[in-house]
């Protein structure tokens, strides 16, 4: 999931740009770390370990941002995947998409 998700966000016209233009994103480094993020949340490894959202807060994004990588997630599970563990990742990667987006809506307005 995680691959085939991150190899559409590489392609994306809006999303491809902040991640390898402006955070300039180390691929190796950022997918261990997504395995590990996405296997704490889904599969209960206990592997993550950080703080994601500091990491997004000076990156020049917005709702439009989050939504369209719901929808490339979203997109990517409903590909490659059904059941109740594929609803779960939809309904996790909505609220963090969320919380994040509303965070940094009244953050940045301060």
């Amino acid at each position: 999931m995680v691959d085939r998700f991150y190899q559409k966000v590489n392609r994306d016209a809006m999303l491809s740009p902040v991640f390898n233009e402006v955070a300039k994103v180390d691929w190796l480094a950022h997918m261990t770390k997504m395995y590990s993020f996405w296997g704490t949340l889904l599969l209960g490894e206990a592997s993550y370990k950080g703080s994601p959202f500091d990491k997004h807060l000076p990156l020049p994004i917005n709702a439009k941002h989050f939504d369209r990588w719901m929808q490339l997630f979203v997109e990517t599970v409903d590909e490659h995947f059904s059941g109740n563990k594929a609803e779960e990742a939809k309904q996790k990667a909505q609220s963090i998409a969320g919380i994040f987006s509303f965070k940094m809506k009244t953050i940045k307005a301060l």
